[in-house]
C-alpha cells in the first residue's frame, strides 16, 4: 500500500468495460507500471481495461480507486481497494479524470472519448496507449496552447510520462 498525503500521485487508467485479451494485458501491464512508481490507480472501477490495471496494480502492491457510475459498491471489479459509488452513470466520467493527476488512456469507445475530451479540456495530460486519435479533427487557433494525446508505445513508457507529467502538475521535483 502507499502512503497518501498531498503529493501522491494519482493516476486515472480509462478505457472500455470490454476488451480483447491484448487490451486486458496491456492495461495489466500499465496498472503494474503505476503501483512499480508508488502512484495510486484511479479507474472507472468496472470490467474490461478497469479491472485489468486494478489486477495490474493489486498485483504489484499498489493501491485503487475506483469511482463506480452506480450506486451498488459491489459492482466494482475485485481489485478495487477504495470504491467511491456516484449514481452518476457516464457523469461520472469527469470525477475519474479530476482525481487523476494524469490520464492514460487504453484503447476505449465513446465513453473514453469523452473522458479523453474532459481531461484535455481541463488541462489534464493524457497518454495514449491504442487509443483515440485526435489530430485530423482538432481546431487549432493556437498551435502553442493545443492539447493533445501524447503516444506511447509501451505500458511502462505511459506510466513513465504519466508519472513525470504527474510531478510536474504537482510541482515535485523528478
Amino acid at each position: 500500500m502507499v502512503k497518501i498525503d498531498r503529493n501522491t500521485i494519482k493516476i486515472s487508467v480509462i478505457g472500455g468495460n470490454r476488451c480483447s485479451t491484448e487490451v486486458f494485458k496491456t492495461a495489466y501491464e500499465v496498472g503494474k507500471a503505476i503501483a512499480k512508481n508508488n502512484a495510486i490507480l484511479v479507474c472507472g472501477g468496472l470490467t474490461g481495461v478497469m479491472e485489468a490495471a486494478c489486477k495490474g496494480a493489486k498485483e504489484a502492491g499498489g493501491t485503487t480507486i475506483g469511482i463506480i457510475p452506480g450506486d451498488d459498491e459491489n459492482s466494482a471489479n475485485k481489485y478495487v481497494d477504495i470504491v467511491i459509488p456516484t449514481g452518476l452513470g457516464y457523469a461520472r466520467n469527469v470525477l475519474v479524470v479530476k482525481t487523476g493527476h494524469c490520464v492514460i488512456a487504453v484503447n476505449g469507445s465513446f465513453g473514453t472519448l469523452s473522458e479523453i475530451a474532459y481531461a484535455l479540456s481541463f488541462g489534464i495530460p493524457v497518454i495514449g496507449l491504442e487509443t483515440w486519435k485526435l489530430e485530423p479533427y482538432c481546431v487549432v487557433v493556437e498551435e502553442e496552447n493545443r492539447q493533445k494525446i501524447i503516444p506511447a508505445k509501451t505500458p511502462e513508457e505511459a506510466a513513465r510520462i504519466a508519472i513525470q507529467k504527474a510531478k510536474e502538475v504537482l510541482g515535485i521535483p523528478f
